[in-house]
């Protein structure tokens, strides 16, 4: 990767990165109550401005719906902020008396940060309040089509802390984002850490920049409906998940695979739920859409409504029309089923038993996806454990919806925006990315031996 940058772009991040070290070094003397008063500020202020930063980002990239959109920002300054604000992050962090050994916790300094514009007011709200909360400063590089949305959720992000005693700077973001300028800000010796959720690209650069770097690969995710499995309910929270915010989380559900021995039943629960079944013609239609003649996919589709991809596709579908499936046996870079999909489409391998189902699940996450997620409906926890052990993913999770289940939202995960994908996933982690990860920890031990 080529980091020369050209010197408009240069100047500003070096700016950014200037405001940022001057005041994360005076945060850095900040105390746990200090800490705590602005992260508490800052999630207030950003709860009270949910559905008004939700309407900016609808607006401003057409993706999603604003009463999903409202849900995510809530989840960042809500379900986030409750599952940090009680975790000590200054100073020293645990005392084992019994090891002889004291934590003391460490800000990393200035954070880049980059922020997609399929959930950018969200993201930007999650990601400011870790390293609010971990002392650090963060510089945000947001997508261009979300531009105003991120600016000013950043805005009010820093009323809120200023006003609440943080030093000026300590959140920022580049005001004309280039790829130029991400870059700078990437390979600056004064960036502690790169939190990379983006396209592929974007997060192979984060890892090339020769700084450390988080960064999260595309989803995939399988859902098994094994026989023993709630059909019914099973169906209810695939629909739920799937259409939240028209399939802008990466997590959401990608493919079903369906046990022959309850095929019918799942697919009259899918009908009866305004699924529409395509045939093999409106399939071949709607899949030359998905994907653009570079492999990659279309951004026409993404965080769409049903209705809107079938008309842009060609198809005439019933007006209640809330999800497109499409039944496939193919797995392959080629078959855009078989493949990540934004919006509200899914694909439905039938396969004639359990053993079929999982090689499925696996054939579709080596295909892409590997190590983001995977979903499992069944009542048979034996199975659970098979899955868990059988399954190249870091988040595999059993009834409940994939898009909330892996971000925390319901389930007992940590709650993050940013999904670690593990090794096989070209990952540093295959955690949820939480306070832990913008801290570093200092070991104090004593000699026992």
């Amino acid at each position: 990767m080529n980091f020369e940058v050209k010197t408009d772009e240069r100047q500003e991040v070096e700016q950014l990165i200037e405001n940022a070290v001057i005041a994360q070094k005076e945060y850095a003397n900040f105390t746990q109550e200090q800490v705590d008063a602005i992260v508490t500020a800052v999630a207030e202020a950003l709860t009270h401005k949910s559905v008004e930063l939700a309407k900016l980002a609808h607006d401003e990239t057409g993706f999603g719906n604003v009463t999903d959109k409202t849900t995510k920002n809530l989840f960042a300054s809500e379900t986030l902020y409750h599952s940090i604000k009680d975790v000590k992050t200054v100073g020293i962090i645990e005392e084992d008396d019994v090891n002889k050994l004291l934590k003391v916790a460490i800000p990393m300094g200035v954070v880049a940060a980059l922020i997609p514009s399929t959930n950018p007011t969200s993201t930007t709200i999650f990601k400011s309040l870790l390293a609010l909360k971990t002392r650090n400063a963060v510089i945000l590089s947001p997508h261009p089509k979300a531009l105003n949305a991120i600016m000013t959720t950043v805005d009010y992000i820093n009323q809120a802390a200023e006003a609440a005693g943080a030093p000026k700077g300590l959140v920022q973001v580049i005001s004309e984002p280039s790829l130029e300028g991400t870059q700078a800000l990437m390979a600056s010796r004064q960036t502690a850490l790169i939190l990379a959720t983006g396209g592929e690209g974007m997060v192979r650069a984060a890892y090339s920049s020769g700084n450390p770097a988080i960064g999260v690969g595309p989803g995939n995710t399988p859902v098994m409906i094994e026989k023993s499995a709630n059909i019914e309910l099973a169906v209810e929270r695939i629909i739920e998940s799937k259409t939240f915010d028209f399939g802008t989380i990466c997590a959401s559900e990608q493919a079903l695979v369906v046990e022959e021995a309850v095929k019918e039943e799942v697919v009259n629960a899918l009908k009866e739920r305004h699924v529409y079944f395509m045939n093999e013609v409106e399939s071949e239609k709607v899949g030359a859409f998905i994907m653009r003649e570079n492999g990659t996919m279309n951004p026409e589709i993404v965080g769409k409504k049903a209705t809107e991809i079938a008309r842009m596709s060609g198809i005439d579908v019933p007006k209640e029309t809330v999800i497109l499936i499409s039944e496939q046996t193919e797995i392959s870079k080629e078959n855009p089923y078989s493949r990540e999909k934004l919006s509200p489409i899914l694909a439905m391998f039938t396969v004639a038993d359990w053993a079929e189902g999982v090689a499925t699940c696996r054939e579709l996450l080596l295909n892409e996806g590997a190590g983001h997620t995977a979903m499992v409906h069944t009542e048979n926890d034996e199975l659970v454990k098979e899955f868990g052990l059988a399954i190249p993913a870091s988040r595999i999770l059993v009834n409940t919806l994939a898009a909330l289940g892996a971000i925390g939202g319901t389930t007992n995960l940590n709650p993050s925006l940013t999904l670690g994908c593990g090794a096989v996933g070209g990952s540093s982690l295959s955690e949820n990315v939480h306070v832990a990860q913008l801290l570093n920890t200092n070991y104090v031990a004593y000699g026992t031996k």
